[in-house]
């Protein structure tokens, strides 16, 4: 899967495409699930799986889980 990053804050680029960062390993899930999509709005990263927003991960604000999902487990 390919995010467009223009628009997504240092912060969470940090947190999410760096191997030591805390959202690795939803980054890693991401690309092997061909049914999960992200979007970054707001400089925040959006993601669904089969088009129902789950979690919304932003750089410095802790993570907002919408929807209950397994990929939510790896918040912990």
């Amino acid at each position: 899967m390919t995010i467009d990053t223009t628009n997504m804050c240092s912060h969470l680029q940090k947190k999410f495409f760096e191997a030591d960062g805390v959202y690795f390993s939803i980054w890693q899930a991401i690309q092997n699930d061909e049914e999960l999509s992200a979007v970054v709005r707001s400089r925040q990263l959006h993601i669904y799986p089969n088009g129902k927003k789950i979690l919304v991960l932003a750089g410095k604000a802790q993570p907002k889980v919408i929807r209950e999902d397994k990929l939510n487990e790896l918040l912990k």
